[in-house]
């Protein structure tokens, strides 16, 4: 059996963690530490930055309420150094409620942030850092992309009201087409204006294919702005060699109030959920009180046990069971020279089993 010597050695979580943690060293980006628990008022603050709202807190010996850490981003921006670009990576554990489970868990995550000046270099440094990030975890995976300014500047065109462009925006993010004709219709949106919006909302193509698409629809100078950091950012990923199973998807959205330019989302096939998801998010630093820029993203690696669960469903590839007669050294030689072909082996007296292994391997008196 031909197999890695890393995938040997660890699980995956621990093997794509360090493979990830190579990489990102490479890049320069030093190691951040943060600690478990914060005080709750930063959480509490910007709900609408987290991916869950609920925070598990308890109250400090000192009478301070805090929080066990749902978001390391969050950390580091209260903590980053003002007048210099600081480019961190961090392997932590978050705690928040997702759908799939039963209250709190436990979620091992990595990612990158990159705080400071930000520009064009540093987001495609950062955009192309998160599809060899899924390259790493698997083969078989895609990274869309969205721009939250380009976005914007078009339903600023339309002349809604913000709390109008809000509610488009979120039907955007629901592909609901029938609605945003009609918030449209009724804020006296003009139809060439209106075709655009829904146009973008329906848009899903690789990266250059939907640069052309949506070029004839670039009105004014941010969407002008907008359009040309997309077409530099492609320029830069296409001579890095990160072109490939990249899509632009405009019905990707987020907080406005977070971000104001490059979104991403990264998946796998057989994960339904995104397993990486980052984007450029100034207006956290801004509503912080920080005057500089970031961008960086998270990769989940709670969802890779859903990536080996559907690999070949065995808990282990040989199950060696053995009777009374045989002698323990036997059974450690013939153990040994499974494992020294590659395999996982897990060795059990002669009883009923419920192990799902690939093969059984059974040690009796009349031999094996």
């Amino acid at each position: 059996m031909d197999m890695n010597f890393s995938d040997c050695v660890f699980k995956s979580e621990e093997r794509v963690t360090f493979a990830l943690r190579n990489l990102y060293e490479q890049y320069g980006y030093a190691r951040y530490k943060v600690s478990k628990f914060e005080e709750y008022d930063l959480y509490a603050n910007n709900k609408n930055f987290l991916i869950s709202e609920n925070i598990l807190s308890f109250t400090d010996t000192n009478g301070k309420l805090m929080a066990l850490k749902p978001d390391v981003t969050l950390s580091i921006v209260k903590n980053v150094r003002e007048g210099e670009t600081q480019k961190l990576y961090y392997n932590e554990t978050v705690y928040r409620t997702s759908a799939g489970y039963d209250g709190f868990h436990e979620i091992p995550q990595t990612g990158l942030e990159c705080v400071g000046e930000v520009d064009l270099f540093s987001m495609g440094e950062v955009l192309g850092l998160a599809k060899k990030s899924l390259e790493i975890i698997s083969d078989d995976h895609i990274l869309d992309v969205s721009h939250m300014g380009f976005l914007s500047a078009l339903l600023e065109e339309t002349g809604l009201t913000s709390a109008e462009r809000d509610t488009v925006i979120r039907e955007i993010g629901n592909k609901n087409l029938g609605s945003i004709k009609r918030i449209c219709e009724q804020g006296g949106v003009s139809e060439a204006l209106t075709r655009d919006v829904c146009a973008l909302t329906a848009l899903y193509e690789p990266f250059a294919e939907a640069l052309e698409t949506i070029q004839p629809m670039v009105r004014g100078e941010k969407m002008s702005a907008c359009y040309a950091e997309l077409c530099d950012l492609w320029e830069i990923l296409e001579a890095n060699g990160d072109f490939n199973r990249l899509y632009l998807d405009f019905s990707m959205v987020n907080d406005m109030n977070y971000y104001n330019g490059i979104i991403f989302r990264g998946y796998v096939n057989g994960i339904p959920d995104g397993i990486l998801s980052g984007g450029r998010y100034d207006s956290l630093l801004k509503k912080m009180g920080k005057r500089c820029g970031a961008i960086g993203f998270a990769v989940y690696l709670d969802q890779l046990d859903r990536i080996d669960s559907r690999k070949n469903g065995y808990d282990i590839d040989v199950l060696l069971c053995y009777d009374s007669s045989i002698s323990a050294l036997d059974v450690q030689k013939k153990a040994s020279e499974l494992r020294a072909l590659g395999n996982r082996v897990l060795v059990l007296p002669h009883t009923e089993q419920t192990i799902r292994a690939k093969e059984t391997v059974c040690m009796t008196k009349g031999g094996v």
